[in-house]
């Protein structure tokens, strides 16, 4: 049961960004330390990524545990109110972020997943994840 009124949960829920979250500055923040040039919010490529670093043909979307559904996180738990509504929303919004990477995928896009748990616990190994996978993707893209 929710303890809130809906006058409150909804100004709660407005709250909540879907650009230029705290996870995703910090990303941001950290690849343009290390040299890395990228640009935000591209409309164009299925899915929106968050960072697009088109150099490398790379898309990075910075995912929230929660409206994601990242696997085994505890961030992603499941409300106990509304069922039937959450249910649903969770499924498509995962079926949605599937068909978003493989899209990207076979248009010869490069895309990478951080998720918000991953920025919380350590960010300079998540970033150090995506940093090999981007050098790797570089000398492919080179050798081609």
């Amino acid at each position: 049961m929710d303890t809130l009124t809906s006058e409150k949960r909804s100004w709660n829920m407005s709250r909540i960004r879907g650009a230029n979250t705290k996870p995703e500055l910090a990303v941001r923040s950290m690849l343009h330390r290390m040299g890395y040039r990228f640009r935000i919010l591209n409309k164009t490529l299925p899915g929106r990524p968050d960072i697009v670093l088109p150099k490398y043909r790379a898309a990075i979307f910075v995912h929230g545990c929660f409206w994601h559904r990242h696997q085994g996180c505890k961030y992603a738990y499941t409300p106990k109110s509304r069922l039937d509504f959450w249910g649903p929303k969770f499924e498509g919004n995962v079926m949605r972020d599937k068909n978003n990477l493989s899209l990207l995928r076979k248009t010869g896009w490069l895309p990478i997943v951080v998720w918000e748990c991953e920025i919380k616990r350590n960010a300079d190994a998540a970033l150090g994840r995506v940093s090999g996978i981007l050098q790797r993707r570089l000398k492919k893209l080179v050798a081609a």
